[in-house]
């Protein structure tokens, strides 16, 4: 494997008390995309900033190429592509200018910067918009700004914490079309809380909840692994609110007078209810509903 999280933990102070961020989380990770699915205050961006060498693991070890990230970071960081969640860019500055900034803070050859920020711009159709000041961009273009300063070294770790935030719905399958083209030769850290977003790109699917890895496994498995809990019932507009009480419903679609109803559920739920196909979000809401963390290293690879 490329990169190898081992046993990591992340504590910090917050008024006086010590909380963790992370708790004893191990996962393995090849090329391809790893989606990291989890609610806000999962610990996703605390992992990211730890894998992008940002901050520091309390315990555990996170390896890249068999080399600890903390004791070598610049044998990581020379291979390492970073899209934070909150992407601050010099709106003063063209996009050309601003990449050809972020490429001198990581000490590009200059000739070989102008070529590389030519083939990013082309690539990510910013083109026309190159020598446009940054402030004039709408937010899926400074979405593939930030894609492109994180491409600038050709990196073989890429990691993007929820990028698609504020983004229209054109923009974001503009986006996870990018991010498959992109991960034919690279590791591909995908975090965010949506699970439309990684459902159709994932090659694996990690999930997180409150500092835990909960589960892992590929799109599929995660959905069969909840195949025989997943159900449909159709009910009055007012029996709704008892079943969200009573389980996880996961979509409801009004026909005529009554509600049709997708629900997860460790029984069938009512006499009248029928199994159906599960999905990804069927088995995110049950791991992190009712999360009960693994006990074995999950492997995305």
């Amino acid at each position: 494997m490329l990169l190898d999280i081992q046993s990591l933990s992340h504590q910090y102070k917050s008024q006086k008390q010590v909380n963790s961020a992370i708790k004893s989380l191990s996962l393995q990770i090849e090329p391809g995309i790893l989606g990291l699915l989890g609610p806000n205050g999962a610990g996703k961006s605390s992992l990211m900033r730890i894998l992008a060498t940002i901050a520091k693991p309390t315990s555990g070890k996170v390896l890249w190429r068999g080399k600890d990230i903390v004791q070598s970071p610049q044998t990581l960081r020379r291979e390492l592509g970073y899209l934070p969640q909150y992407f601050g860019v010099y709106e003063q500055l063209s996009g050309f200018e601003f990449l050809h900034y972020i490429a001198g803070i990581k000490a590009l050859d200059a000739a070989q910067a102008n070529h590389t920020i030519d083939e990013l711009l082309n690539k990510l159709n910013l083109t026309h918009a190159a020598h446009l000041p940054l402030k004039g961009y709408s937010g899926g273009m400074k979405q593939r700004i930030g894609i492109a300063q994180a491409l600038l070294n050709d990196p073989k770790l890429l990691i993007i914490d929820e990028p698609t935030v504020g983004l229209d719905p054109q923009e974001r399958s503009n986006f996870r079309q990018l991010l498959t083209e992109l991960a034919t030769e690279r590791c591909i850290i995908f975090s965010t809380h949506i699970v439309a977003d990684v459902e159709s790109i994932a090659d694996k699917i990690a999930i997180m909840h409150s500092g835990q890895l909960i589960q892992s496994g590929t799109p599929s498995t995660l959905q069969q692994s909840v195949a025989n809990k997943c159900w449909t019932l159709t009910v009055n507009s007012a029996d709704l609110r008892q079943l969200q009480h009573e389980y996880i419903v996961s979509h409801s679609v009004r026909k005529a007078d009554k509600l049709e109803v997708n629900i997860v559920a460790n029984h069938c739920p009512d006499a009248s209810a029928t199994l159906r196909v599960p999905t990804l979000e069927d088995a995110y809401l049950y791991y992190t509903i009712n999360h009960q963390p693994s006990s074995f290293i999950a492997r995305a690879s």
